[in-house]
């Protein structure tokens, strides 16, 4: 459901795209899940030599974009604040580029949230 047109490569890298799939489980209960769908450049991981590449230790510039889906998935239904949510965090993944999206996800599930009513 992340990516409903399909994953494909593509030749230039496009906008960034989100949307809400409602997902119902054996219970009749509701998730809604929130995708933000970006392309990231595809690097050659394999060590082999790129035709006509110096020896200057840099890496090549992508000629690929594949596409890479954030998805938030809740009982409730709040899907500006799951956007502004996936927004801030595409935002700080791009800006910083010494941070992996990864180590970033997983720093945030590990904040702790105050219960509702209760002391900050």
């Amino acid at each position: 459901f992340c990516q409903p047109g399909g994953w494909q490569l593509s030749k230039e890298r496009k906008q960034p795209t989100f949307f809400v799939v409602v997902l119902t489980d054996i219970d009749s209960e509701r998730h809604y899940c929130s995708c933000l769908t970006f392309y990231e450049a595809e690097i050659n991981l394999q060590g082999t030599k790129i035709e006509g590449e110096e020896e200057s230790g840099l890496i090549p510039p992508a000629e690929v974009f594949a596409p890479k889906s954030l998805v938030l998935v809740s009982r409730l239904d709040y899907p500006e604040i799951f956007r502004a949510c996936l927004g801030l965090i595409y935002t700080v993944y791009v800006d910083s580029l010494n941070v992996s999206l990864e180590t970033l996800i997983a720093n945030l599930c590990s904040c702790l949230v105050p219960a509702s009513g209760g002391s900050q």
